[in-house]
């Protein structure tokens, strides 16, 4: 077994482990609710900044380039309450337009 696999081995275990302590330590108590607030917050977070890098990022580098266009368009999409499918797929395609033509 190589240092890959030994590396995805040991972030699997300590994923389970990481789940397996909330249950256990709260005993089927709710949780606070300042804590429930934050743990709200937190996937609208990591989203917005993952879409940010994508978009954004290149290497160690800040760029904006035909990805700006695509976001752009499905950031208008989703504003106009489009189904996502149809977000999706503009988005998409408005991306290769922009590639192909620039």
């Amino acid at each position: 077994m190589n240092e890959v696999w030994s590396v995805v081995l040991i972030v699997g275990a300590g994923t389970m482990a990481i789940k397996g302590v909330g249950p256990v330590l709260l005993g089927g108590r709710p949780l606070p609710r300042g804590l429930t607030s934050v743990i709200d917050l937190l996937a609208p977070a990591l989203l917005g900044a993952l879409v940010a890098v994508q978009t954004f990022g290149e290497g160690e580098e800040l760029v904006i380039d035909e990805r700006v266009v695509g976001v752009g368009v499905a950031a208008l999409l989703l504003w106009a309450k489009a189904p996502l499918l149809v977000v999706v797929v503009a988005a998409a395609a408005t991306t290769a337009l922009a590639r192909a033509v620039l």
